[in-house]
């Protein structure tokens, strides 16, 4: 399929033929849940913790005597029914990272760029640079261009000037070709990608 090139003063640049196993499949949304799922478990730093009976610090002595008290018998003040004891089966430190297949990922991957290109959301841009790091000549050419929401996807290398030019951007997003993913592409309203960037997918999901 075709798409038009435009730049950042929204002048049209011709067109880029985007290749259909990548652009054109048909999106996977319970794929796609799997793929936010599994990006957020790896960002967490799973550093919860709660003290056991084990943890508690207290003496270790029986409270009172096995029989002839005519109360519930008691081992340890610690244990979870006494106030200021250990929790039963509390959060621990751990990894919440799990598998997922590298096909899933990429289907994933695919099914993110092809809702976007669907829903007319997808924007191919010639090239992510700026002249000066101005964050208001930026925010200008953004807002005729009617970009509220945004994840731009540069070349190999974002462009310094553009990036302390997007950095105080609310609602602007800007990552090099090798960062894009399907959690960044959801939560923004549209997705630009540079000309290198739709080079570096294509090659990286066929």
């Amino acid at each position: 399929m075709k798409c038009p090139v435009i730049t950042l003063e929204n002048k049209t640049l011709g067109d880029i033929e985007l290749d259909d196993a990548v652009f054109g499949v048909k999106p996977r949304r319970d794929i796609l849940a799997r793929m936010v799922n599994w990006q957020l478990a790896k960002r967490r730093a799973g550093t919860h913790k709660v003290k056991g009976i084990s943890d508690v610090s207290g003496t270790t002595k029986k409270p009172y005597r096995q029989k002839g008290t005519g109360r519930a018998r008691q081992g340890s003040l610690r244990a979870p029914q006494f106030r200021g004891g250990g929790i039963v089966f509390g959060p621990v430190v751990r990894s919440h990272e799990h598998a997922l297949p590298k096909k899933v990922r990429q289907l994933a991957m695919r099914s993110a760029l092809s809702a976007k290109q669907q829903d007319g959301k997808l924007v191919i841009l010639d090239k992510v640079t700026v002249d000066t790091p101005k964050t208001a000549n930026l925010a200008q050419k953004l807002a005729k261009l009617g970009w509220g929401s945004v994840l731009i996807v540069a070349g190999p290398e974002v462009d310094e000037n553009f990036r302390r030019a997007a950095a105080n951007l609310a609602g602007i997003d800007v990552l090099p070709q090798a960062g894009a993913n399907v959690y960044d592409i959801l939560r923004r309203d549209v997705l630009v990608l540079s000309r290198d960037a739709v080079q570096h997918l294509e090659a990286r999901l066929k």
